[in-house]
């Protein structure tokens, strides 16, 4: 057939992905997300600790969660069946909306089908070809293609590097640039480092830049109040633009927001083509994030978030003791970093079988050379599941001569 050589090309390149050990594989849950979770395994079901998901405050399977989504959905259906300007939108929308945008801060919030989309849209019906955006290198790969969809100038600095970021600041200017806008991940989600967003801040104002943070590994559980790396940098009201998720700590379920504004979200409901093309966000996903919102600002919220530090200390000094190489960092996300692709897809199946669930990335979702196991902790977790997982680790990385 005359689209044979096409298929044989595409088989080429996934038979080289699958040779450098690159290959990604879906595990099946049969369970809801939690601390532990049953997957489906070649040998059958098995019930593991789970080490790789975003469910920071472990809202993902809370029953209150799980109802606000069954309520909303029987009181206000599936789904809209249309995009938001057409007949898409409910009350419950409005609601989010109002309570996002006050939770961390901001005038107004725009609700999209997902974070990528919210990235997605951000960019091109705000900044033209007289404008300039300067983006982190590390910055997620969301940002990186909705920067792509805007006609302004493009420029980078090596992460969180305040230096580099300053001479792209001087060219921007010295090019005569129009509106600049500094875009950085609040926290970058391979590594868990936590940007520099006093510094960012600071030179923003010195040269007349906005600041936008995507703050998808933050909102809900890092800084006072949750209220992101913001708060957390000691920052909060310098910021003009956060892009989120409900899709991590508040709920688990999906969806991304803007929160600026007002006028500039007004705009982004004019122009932004994710959200004019889209379905409306369903009414589950509203009502199950509305209550992991609640849950967040409650005083039980900063008991999960006390957990969740206490957690990952616990568990960061436990990998360390054993010897394994781990980034340095403050957060949840904690990486631990074999370099080499197969080694890190090795020590993934052998923790498995130890009754822990991890993920091995590689690239090109981590530069070459830098491949790991991203772990990330829960304040779901109870000191001895934090226990059982280290031991796992140590018995795993043993076997595989990776620790002694």
């Amino acid at each position: 057939m005359a689209n044979d050589a096409f298929y044989e090309r595409i088989g080429q390149e996934l038979a080289e992905i699958d040779a450098q050990g690159l290959t990604k594989r879906e595990r099946v849950l049969l369970s809801p997300q939690g601390s532990q979770v049953r997957v489906a395994t070649p040998n059958g079901e098995r019930d593991v600790l789970n080490l790789c998901a975003n469910n920071y405050l472990g809202l993902a399977s809370d029953a209150r969660v799980i109802d606000a989504a069954i309520r909303a959905t029987r009181d206000w259906g599936a789904g809209l069946a249309s995009v938001r300007f057409i007949c898409g939108t409910q009350l419950p929308h409005k609601q989010l909306e109002a309570q996002i945008a006050d939770y961390l801060g901001f005038e107004d919030a725009i609700l999209f089908a997902a974070a990528f989309d919210a990235n997605g849209a951000v960019f091109e019906p705000l900044f033209g070809p007289e404008d300039s955006i300067v983006s982190d290198s590390l910055n997620h790969a969301s940002l990186i293609d909705g920067i792509r969809l805007a006609k302004a100038r493009r420029y980078r600095f090596a992460t969180n590097d305040m230096a580099a970021l300053e001479e792209a600041l001087q060219q921007a200017r010295r090019e005569g640039s129009g509106q600049i806008l500094i875009v950085t991940d609040g926290v970058f989600s391979m590594d868990g480092t936590v940007a520099n967003l006093a510094a960012i801040a600071d030179l923003a104002e010195r040269y007349g830049a906005l600041t936008l943070v995507d703050d998808c590994h933050a909102t809900g559980f890092l800084g006072e109040g949750g209220r992101g790396s913001a708060a957390f940098r000691g920052v909060e009201g310098r910021i003009d633009i956060v892009t989120g998720t409900f899709g991590k700590a508040l709920g688990g379920a999906m969806g991304g927001f803007v929160a600026a504004r007002r006028p500039l979200v007004e705009l982004l409901r004019q122009r932004g083509r994710p959200y004019l093309f889209s379905n409306a966000l369903a009414p589950s996903v509203c009502g199950a994030a509305a209550a992991a919102i609640d849950i967040a600002r409650s005083d039980e919220g900063e008991k999960l978030r006390t957990q969740l530090t206490a957690n990952a200390t616990r568990f960061r000094a436990g990998l360390e003791g054993l010897g394994f190489t781990l980034l340095p960092g403050e957060h949840p996300i904690i990486p631990v970093m074999l370099h080499d692709a197969p080694r890190a897809v090795a020590l993934a199946e052998r923790l498995l079988d130890h009754g822990v669930y991890v993920t091995a990335f590689s690239f090109p979702v981590v530069p070459k050379g830098l491949a790991r196991i991203r772990t990330q902790m829960s304040a779901a977790f109870t000191s001895e599941q934090v226990d059982r997982a280290v031991a796992a680790f140590g018995a795993a990385g043993r076997e595989l001569g990776i620790v002694a």
